[in-house]
């Protein structure tokens, strides 16, 4: 686990320095900003499209080895678009057809790298896991951001390009090495070949022989339609979606919302943007490093995180001026975060292990849906109501669709039926179930006399081996 954080520390730092200049090299070559946009939508449209597909392909592949072919394809795209900008070769069609090649290779690489790390811990320490490789990414962003300026201003914007794929290859050295936790029995990863056992001595770790790899399905549509449904008959996913949609459209674009209210109402810098921006991010690894404590989230937990800071980002919108408003950004980039790492926690954790990669396909799928819808919708919130106007209202909707959602499911779970269901449960697991009268000759179901003495009688059948009781596979408890 150490060698996987300590990659993808590299490659965050990769990923963000070509992220900092992409933006400009595209409105550099073709001069056009609804292009630049086009080419942000070429490369987000696969994840729109095709995320159930790639979250079938994880569940149907090994998983390290294709974690590791798809960092090595996503190095290679990068390194050819190092080349092409140095040579000054790039243009409109290949700037589209890399994009779009760099979009479909992430629906795999993606959920298959988010739960290969899952597999190098203890079941109990996944939570753990998913926190450090929030802080990993944050803390990524931070480095990244700084180096893309260090290593532009030195060598130009190939550079960047040329670091982020030699990262991706950084990734691809270290999973061949990665040995993922033999202790469920290879239950987690369908591409792991041993791992560390303790000693039965106590005495450090030996070497695990390889786990029986699990059942896979084959690849196909079929499969993706099966993820879809499982995901759609979750109810607690389908929660979490609910809430994280909301969170992102109304209240997490803080580079645009802060941004404004900074340099508008509150007459500050670009610097003080930059103090803004550095409190949410430390902020989040704050949140990153407590959310590692947490065992079992659930989605009220999350709701209840993301409720607090909509509440928090309403009343920022409200700052008089910088301090206040720095006081109230910190808090909430808290909240935030930890309410983030629990419903990563939660989606990866929650369905079976050969759905997990389906599932993670239907999120990656809606996540793209909104992280399109969102922008424009918050443009057209702020054209109406302005910065604060848009940080406030936006708080106050996420509050109050949490708010709702939760006082449904309260209802739900405390109406007659629910009660009745409860009591049904209750009664028939009881140690006085009564067993199933059958027309079959080896059970006779009678009344027996009372015996002399005036013992009240009491109903009996003759039960046998083929007695099965009464217990409705589809009476389980609620909750």
């Amino acid at each position: 686990m150490r060698w996987w954080s300590a990659a993808n520390l590299v490659s965050n730092v990769g990923t963000w320095m070509q992220l900092t200049v992409q933006n400009l090299l595209v409105l550099h070559i073709t001069g056009s900003a609804a292009t630049t946009g086009l080419s942000l939508a070429v490369q987000a449209a696969p994840g729109l499209l095709m995320g159930l597909f790639g979250g079938a392909v994880v569940d149907a592949w090994p998983r390290r080895l294709t974690a590791a072919v798809s960092q090595a394809v996503l190095g290679l795209v990068a390194f050819v678009t190092a080349a092409l900008v140095a040579f000054d070769l790039l243009n409109v069609v290949s700037l589209m057809a890399l994009a779009a090649v760099t979009g479909l290779v992430a629906t795999v690489d993606a959920p298959a790298c988010a739960l290969l790390g899952n597999d190098l811990v203890p079941p109990s320490d996944v939570p753990s896991a998913i926190a450090l490789g929030s802080v990993v990414s944050s803390a990524g962003r931070l480095i990244g951001v700084a180096c893309a300026g260090v290593a532009v201003g030195a060598l130009g914007t190939a550079a960047a390009y040329a670091a982020n794929g030699l990262s991706f290859l950084c990734v691809t050295a270290v999973i061949p090495f990665l040995r993922p936790y033999a202790g469920d029995g290879g239950l987690r990863s369908y591409g792991g070949e041993g791992g560390l056992r303790p000693h039965p001595g106590g005495g450090g770790a030996t070497a695990a022989p390889a786990p029986p790899a699990p059942r896979r399905e084959r690849f196909s549509g079929a499969g993706a339609r099966d993820g879809l449904a499982f995901f759609a008959g979750r109810p607690r996913l389908v929660a979490l979606t609910v809430i994280t949609a909301v969170s992102a459209v109304f209240g997490r674009n803080y580079g645009l919302t802060l941004a404004v209210l900074v340099t508008g109402p509150l007459a500050g810098s670009s610097q003080d943007f930059g103090a803004v921006a550095t409190v949410l991010a430390v902020g989040g690894i704050a949140g990153a490093v407590l959310a590692g404590r947490m065992r079992r989230p659930s989605v009220r937990m999350v709701g209840a995180l993301a409720a607090a800071g909509a509440l928090l980002q309403a009343v920022a919108g409200l700052s008089p001026g910088l301090v206040p408003l720095l006081v109230l950004v910190a808090p909430m980039a808290v909240a935030e975060s930890v309410s983030d790492t629990a419903g990563a926690t939660v989606l990866q954790t929650d369905p079976p292990p050969g759905m997990r990669g389906r599932v993670l396909g239907v999120w990656r799928t809606a996540q793209t849906a909104w992280g399109l819808a969102g922008p424009p919708l918050l443009g057209l919130l702020m054209e109406w109501a302005g910065p604060r106007g848009a940080l406030v209202a936006g708080g106050l909707i996420i509050a109050a669709v949490i708010g709702a959602g939760t006082l449904v499911h309260a209802r739900r779970t405390a109406s007659p039926r629910t009660a009745f269901r409860r009591t049904a449960f209750r009664r028939t697991a009881s140690p006085r179930t009564v067993f199933r009268r059958t027309d079959s000759p080896r059970t006779d179901s009678r009344r027996v006399p009372a015996p002399p003495g005036g013992v009240v009688p009491v109903e009996t059948a003759a039960v046998d081996r083929a007695a099965k009781p009464v217990l409705s596979e589809d009476l389980s408890p609620i909750g």
